[in-house]
């Protein structure tokens, strides 16, 4: 072991306690955070197979794009059983609604021994790291069980790449013994040879290969009917402090349409549904709603897991949380598929090509703040045929990016053509 694999792993070891007071916190929360424990500490397995062909996806938005890998993945090796991995509730909750037949488990802490009982226990045919999941000892485990490990969707951001540049003594050997590496793009791919990546191609982003599931699509239709005849903004996947910045700048102008909110982590699915009638809102919830919505509503929540396409295909215009707070924004892609035009802040790091391919195309539009957000809203809204042309734009802008799952496979295919995967 490596001085600086050692010195880690001393860390860990030390704030390994700290983990289950953090566990305990968030379940305070979220209660999902105490169920399945044993997992995230290397014990409690039951494999129902193995020789598993694995995913790892940490949470929410990873997991939702590995599903056209998986497709395409299985398509390749059509026999092999599935393994997806998570660190959140959220992600594997998700999990098991994408994937009803795979086997769904968190991975344990990067902990010598417990990543080293995964591996014993599922002995998997290959593992895929989905985007940016580097743990030192797991990488270093999977070598040593015989499992090549490869990195798909790969992306790094700057600020991402400076982080682990300070850490390179740990970061270089773990990245080194990749089989493989897919980078979204030449400046995702860039970076991550700096680091000391040696076998990496650019493939391109399995988020434009996410198909609108046509289930979404159709209850997107009944929300629609729900929300009625007025226009509806979706402000979706907001975080912390993003609610109350949309709602000031919402109640100075009181447009004549309805604002949907979908915060991006259930935990404060009430908390924002309080705010909203704080500030004098008349709020209603997507869990407490089976018809259509009272004249007076002006604020629906939306209080609901796996129905993000359903709420982007209710939308007139949808805007993109995570981006008016310096955050890094989230998927601008799932609402641009459906065909609507898609508004973010100026935080949008963790997807620097999308937006700017999305500004290119006119399928987007970027705003400084809530309130330049909610004046945007209003002059599309009334502008029927500029908001048509933005739709039509983000659909094209999609589909011309569309393909990256087959590519990713294909080099995959390519990286593990020496036997030690049939």
């Amino acid at each position: 072991m490596s001085v600086a694999r050692r010195l880690y792993t001393l860390a860990g070891w030390l704030i390994r306690p700290l983990l289950r007071r953090y566990l305990k916190k968030r379940a305070k929360k979220a209660p999902a955070y105490l169920e399945h424990w044993d997992e995230r500490f290397g014990d409690g397995y039951a494999p129902r197979a193995t020789g598993a062909i694995w995913i790892h996806a940490v949470s929410v938005g990873e997991t939702r794009a590995a599903l056209p890998l998986v497709h395409a993945l299985r398509a390749r090796y059509p026999d092999a059983p599935l393994l997806i991995t998570q660190m959140t509730p959220t992600g594997r909750a998700t999990a098991l609604q994408l994937y009803p037949d795979a086997e769904v488990r968190y991975l344990p802490y990067d902990f010598p021994r417990a990543v080293a009982g995964f591996f014993a226990a599922y002995r998997p045919r290959f593992g895929v790291l989905m985007e940016t999941e580097l743990w030192p000892n797991l990488i270093h485990a999977a070598h040593k069980a015989g499992v090549p490990l490869l990195l798909g969707n790969a992306r790094l951001s700057d600020k991402s790449y400076r982080g682990y540049r300070r850490v390179a003594p740990l970061i270089r050997p773990a990245l080194a013994s990749l089989a493989g590496v897919a980078a979204q793009t030449e400046a995702d791919a860039a970076r991550l040879v700096l680091l000391g990546t040696r076998n990496i191609k650019v493939c391109g982003n399995t988020k434009y290969d996410f198909a609108p599931p046509a289930a979404q699509l159709a209850l997107g239709r009944t929300f629609r009917t729900w929300l009625g005849e007025r226009p509806v903004l979706v402000a979706a996947s907001t975080r912390d402090g993003e609610e109350a910045l949309i709602l000031a700048a919402w109640r100075k102008v009181r447009p004549k349409a309805r604002l949907v909110i979908v915060p991006r982590h259930p935990e404060r699915f009430d908390s924002v549904a309080a705010l909203a009638e704080q500030q004098g809102f008349t709020v209603a919830r997507r869990s407490a709603t089976s018809g259509p919505l009272a004249d007076e509503v002006d604020v629906w929540i939306g209080d609901s897991m796996g129905e993000l396409f359903g709420y982007y295909a209710a939308a007139d215009l949808a805007f993109v949380g995570g981006s008016l707070l310096p955050l890094g924004g989230q998927n601008l892609i799932e609402p641009a598929s459906v065909g609507v035009p898609v508004l973010f802040g100026p935080s949008m790091f963790n997807f620097p090509q999308a937006s700017e391919l999305a500004l290119a195309a006119g399928a987007a539009l970027q705003v400084a703040d809530a309130d330049t957000l909610v004046a945007e809203m209003v002059a599309l809204l009334s502008d029927a045929e500029r908001r048509a042309a933005m739709g039509a734009a983000a659909q094209r802008f999609t589909a011309a990016h569309r393909g990256a799952s087959e590519r990713i496979v294909d080099y995959f295919a390519e990286r593990l053509a020496d036997g030690v995967v049939r």
